[in-house]
């Protein structure tokens, strides 16, 4: 498969697989916190982090695949420019505390599920 094929297609289903986890949190959780963003941008840290740590240890991926994957869907999926400019909405409405909030959760809890996903993967790997 075409390296360029695999990332569009990784991005095309990362992107519509962000858009309904987006329209869930909405629904589900309310808009006056950016929860879809911040749900995406964990599970997205996770699954790198897992994902890479297998591909490491215990999975041969092709480049394509690994492109799909990681360049393509997750890429797709992860939302650190949308993190920022929700950041941005949150500081310039007054919101310090929620805007607050997100940032470090998002950092943080985004740096421990990184240190998961590998765990994740060391174990699922052997």
């Amino acid at each position: 498969m075409n390296n360029v094929l695999a990332i569009a297609l990784g991005a095309a289903i990362g992107a519509n697989l962000r858009y309904g986890i987006g329209l869930w949190a909405a629904q589900r959780l309310g808009t006056a916190w950016p929860y879809g963003t911040f749900i995406i941008n964990l599970l997205g840290c996770l699954l790198i982090g897992m994902l890479l740590t297998l591909a490491a240890n215990r999975l041969t991926l092709s480049e394509p695949v690994r492109l799909m994957l990681v360049t393509g869907l997750l890429g797709g999926f992860t939302t650190f420019s949308t993190f920022g400019y929700e950041s941005f909405t949150l500081f310039n409405a007054g919101n310090w505390l929620a805007a607050a909030g997100y940032v470090g959760g998002s950092v943080v809890g985004g740096l421990i599920a990184v240190v998961i996903g590998v765990g994740l993967g060391r174990w699922i790997g052997g």
